[in-house]
């Protein structure tokens, strides 16, 4: 392992939201820096409006102007944009977004080139930052464009519990639609990969949800368990995986059955994070698995209604922060990553040609 503390890249999120407010909380620990470098990608301008919002006098950014005058003991800054903006917190603007993204792409194109190790974003709003350069549900899939081969995973992680997503940021009524039993299968087969290359877990146990109210009751309510998920379980049973299911959503984390696995798949968004969130809130990371560089993010959102009020919980980001370092020295560790962990391939470096 290299004896360099690991640069962590962040983006700063929708300005009018809580995203700087919980990064400049998690940056105030000095304990952080003995475990990172932190870069923020944004303006000191638009920092400095939060940190006075929030009546925060002893913190401040070391302003640099690229990667090579990084301070290894302060939270460093690179200004992506010099002009005045207008903040307007609470409220859902054009600009929010607009920030975000500039943040954003500055951020991702620097670990890109390799000048940060790890990439931890605060949230964005998903319909103020749409535009031609931003035409994805969510930073997963924006990410997945940049650097992956298709088969990105949400992954939601925490003490308790590890959720993934198979369908990940689509509307409810194409859930249905979306599911294969090879998209299924696939989305195992990444989810243990994740856990054994980036989690350390040797012989990954990992639970399947079914789809529909009871996992169907053998077709009495939806045969998509009999013809898509079970075909995918048995799949990846036959390879060796540790894989069970389907689940009935609702007794298995009722009763807590997931205590029992390393990680559990759900068919989509809200029957996985309604329960992690339920269970993890505030202290939840979101991890976007099947990438070769690491990325994580909060579990929570852009928080309108209560930002510049200092009421904000840190504890998310700065535990994203921490899984993204955690996450980064286990793929170092890992014999078949040690070379170069965040490996990026030529056709994917082809993407960054023309820049962000």
């Amino acid at each position: 392992m290299r004896d360099e503390k690991i640069i962590v890249g962040i983006s700063q999120g929708d300005i009018n939201g809580i995203g700087l407010e919980v990064i400049i909380k998690s940056l105030l620990d000095p304990t952080i820096f003995e475990l990172c470098t932190p870069v923020l990608y944004g303006s000191n301008k638009t920092a400095s409006f939060h940190r006075k919002a929030l009546g925060i006098e002893d913190f401040s950014f070391n302003q640099i102007k690229d990667i090579s005058e990084v301070n290894h003991k302060r939270a460093n800054i690179i200004n992506v944009y010099e002009e005045e903006v207008a903040i307007e917190l609470g409220k859902q603007t054009v600009d929010g977004g607009k920030y975000a993204l500039k943040s954003l792409e500055a951020a991702a194109f620097a670990l890109a080139q390799g000048q940060v190790d790890v990439l931890v974003t605060a949230p964005i709003n998903k319909e103020n930052i749409q535009s031609p350069e931003f035409d994805f549900p969510g930073h997963t899939e924006y990410l997945e464009s940049k650097f992956g081969d298709g088969n990105s995973l949400m992954l939601l992680v925490s003490e308790k519990l590890r959720v993934a997503v198979a369908t990940g940021h689509i509307p409810v009524t194409q859930v249905g639609q979306a599911l294969t039993s090879e998209k299924i299968y696939n989305k195992i087969k990444v989810l243990n990969n994740s856990l054994i290359n980036d989690f350390g877990i040797i012989k990954p146990k990992i639970a399947v949800l079914g789809l529909n109210p009871h996992a169907g009751d053998n077709g009495v309510i939806g045969d998509e368990e009999k013809n898509i998920i079970i075909p995918a379980i048995n799949k990846a049973s036959e390879e060796g995986l540790i894989v069970y299911g389907p689940y009935p959503a609702d007794g298995f984390f009722g009763n807590k059955t997931y205590e029992k696995f390393d990680a559990v798949l759900a068919m989509y968004h809200d029957q996985g994070l309604i329960p992690f969130k339920t269970i993890a809130f505030n202290s939840g990371v979101n991890f976007t698995a099947g990438l070769p560089i690491v990325r994580t993010s909060t579990d929570h959102g852009t928080a309108y209604d209560i930002a510049g009020k200092n009421k904000a919980s840190e504890a998310s980001f700065r535990e994203a922060i921490y899984t993204a370092i955690d996450i980064y020295k286990t793929r170092l560790n890992n014999k078949e990553n040690a070379a170069n962990p965040l490996k990026i391939s030529s056709i994917r470096r082809e993407r960054w040609k023309d820049g962000f």
